[in-house]
Formats: C-alpha cells, sequence, structure tokens
C-alpha cells in the first residue's frame, strides 16, 4: 500500500513482486482513510505528512511486516510501536543528502542578499535606481556559520558554506571525528549557547525528537546576534513559529529563511507579512532526480523485507 503516488520506476519495482494499491488522491489521507487503506496490507509505503501510530499499525493487522518511510527524518513513525508488533521501520537517508544541502545554502544566500525582496520589488512594479545603499545585504566572507546537527545533511550544507569563505562552527550531542572537522577547515564544536551567541548565520539540521522540538524559541533568539540570521531544513517544529515572528518583527535576529513550518503545510501569517524572511514549501529534496532516488529505495527496502532479507536503510528501535 503506497499513500500517495510516487515516480512511476518504484511502482514498476513494487509491481514486478507484490499486488500494489496507490492513493488515487493528491493529498494527504486523512487517518480514517489510511486506516483503512492499510488493512490487509504486508508493507506500507508512507510519506512524511503520514501518521504512523499504533492505531494505524492494529489497523494493518498481523500481515504488516515493512513500514518504508519516504523521508530521512521518521518522527511521523511511532518506531517503538511498530518495533513492538515485529514491524520493521526504514526510511530513505542519503540519496536526498546533497539536494537539502543545495538548498540549504540557496535559502542562506536569498535571505543574507534579500534577493526574494529584491524580486518583490520588480514584480510589484515599484519604481527603483541603482544606488551605492539600495537594498544592501550580507556578505558570507569571513562570517561564521552555527551547524545545529552535523549529520550528512549538515555536513553537506557547511561543506558549501566553507566554500563560500565562511567559518565553520557545530553543536550535537557528540563531538564529530577529528577528520570530519579538518574536512570542513577545522570546524568548530560549541556549546549550543555559545554557538547561537556567535554565529552569523545558525541553520538547523537535526531530526525532530521530543528534546528538539521548539529548540529554537523566544529565549533562543534572544541569545543570537541582531545581525544573524536563522535558516531551517530541518523539521519545522524545532523552531516555536510564534516566538520567530515576534523576533523578526522587532529585529531581534536580522531575518530567517524557512523551507519547513511548524503546523505544515500552514504557514504563521505573520511571516507571510515581513520581508526579512525568505519562505519556501518544503523543497528541500524537491528535483527530479532525488524525488525518483528516494522512491526507488523506500520501494526495495520494503521488498528486502517481504524477501525475508535486511533492508537497505532500517531505522534502528
Amino acid at each position: 500500500m503506497v499513500t500517495r503516488a510516487v515516480p512511476e520506476p518504484a511502482l514498476e519495482l513494487l509491481r514486478a513482486s507484490a499486488d500494489v494499491w496507490v492513493s488515487p488522491h493528491d493529498r494527504a489521507l486523512s487517518d480514517d482513510e489510511l486506516r483503512e487503506a492499510v488493512a490487509g496490507a504486508d508493507a506500507v509505503v508512507t510519506m512524511l505528512h503520514d501518521r504512523v501510530d499504533g492505531a494505524l499499525l492494529d489497523a494493518a493487522g498481523p500481515k504488516l511486516r515493512v513500514v518504508a518511510n519516504l523521508a530521512v527524518g521518521y518522527d511521523n513513525v511511532d518506531v517503538a510501536a511498530a518495533s513492538a508488533r515485529g514491524v520493521v521501520v526504514t526510511n530513505t537517508p542519503g540519496v536526498l543528502t546533497d539536494a537539502t544541502a543545495d538548498l540549504a545554502m540557496g535559502l542562506l544566500l536569498a535571505v543574507t542578499r534579500r534577493l526574494g525582496e529584491g524580486e518583490r520589488l520588480l514584480r510589484a512594479g515599484t519604481p527603483w535606481d541603482w544606488a551605492m545603499d539600495f537594498m544592501l545585504g550580507s556578505g558570507l566572507q569571513g562570517k561564521s556559520l552555527g551547524v545545529v546537527g552535523l549529520g550528512a545533511i549538515g555536513r553537506a550544507t557547511a561543506r558549501r558554506a566553507w566554500a563560500f569563505g565562511m567559518e565553520i562552527a557545530y553543536t550535537q550531542r557528540h563531538r564529530a571525528e577529528a577528520a570530519i572537522e579538518a574536512a570542513l577547515g577545522g570546524a568548530r564544536f560549541v556549546e549550543r549557547e555559545e554557538l547561537l551567541a556567535s554565529a552569523d548565520v545558525v541553520s538547523l539540521h537535526c531530526p525532530l525528537t521530543a528534546e528538539t522540538h521548539h529548540l529554537i524559541d523566544a529565549a533562543a533568539l534572544r541569545a543570537m546576534r541582531p545581525t544573524a540570521y536563522l535558516v531551517n531544513t530541518a523539521r519545522g517544529p524545532v523552531v516555536d513559529e510564534a516566538a520567530l515572528v515576534e523576533a523578526l518583527r522587532s529585529r531581534v535576529i536580522a531575518g530567517a529563511a524557512l523551507d519547513v513550518f511548524e503546523h505544515e503545510p500552514e504557514v504563521h501569517p505573520g511571516l507571510l507579512e515581513l520581508d526579512n524572511v525568505v519562505i519556501a514549501p518544503h523543497l528541500g529534496s524537491a528535483t527530479v532526480e532525488t524525488r525518483n532516488a528516494m522512491a526507488m529505495l523506500a520501494a526495495r527496502n520494503a521488498l528486502a523485507v517481504l524477501a525475508g532479507d535486511d533492508p537497505p536503510t532500517p531505522v534502528k528501535p
């Protein structure tokens, strides 16, 4: 059972070994629709907007063996509940690293150089003329990027920022290997408080967990420099969106660039009103090549479990 249409090559791979039902709706299914659709399934391919909890797993029944989540994050899946029922959970890491890091870098450039603001000015037909002080932004060379979560996407984003001449600092639960720090131009491991206080750009790449929910709240935003920018390509609820709007309105920080939102697909109306915000509709992995690779990996994960083999990318219970 596939909860939403995916690229055809992945469906062809699944159909070669199984009877496949794909949701006919071009939208996220409701909880009731999901529970009805999964009944009797051996495998379910889910999207990041599908809530996979105990109720859904029970609705699927005892035949269910694998939930193949088509995302690198799996905060939408109750992994413990799945494990307790003997259901394997998989995700799609690796294949979307570069696409998401590219987007993070694009957002970083857009907000620091005021690209969205400039485009809106032109599209509105506002008169303008070149001047020495016209729409000045902030350069990146010699500035510091603070990475929250130096996983694969965090490292890839840091590599891009370093190539632009930025200095890299990072924070996470444990310090990275020396070789990783060296590859990022001598990236510095710091505590979160120091990173917030010192970084010119804070870029979020941590998973959404109970510990990281609202990691960036009003206090964290006040700890940042008034000239600093926030970039979020992780998960929306890592940021307290209401607190961010207030911080941007009152210029507690200089700006923010967001690809994800706390109540996605809803966007806080305050963000839409502010010029010092760049927003994108969750486009982190949105390239043809990446979405094809994600779907193929999810299909291979599902088929491996059904065949009694180890899946390529399991989520550890």
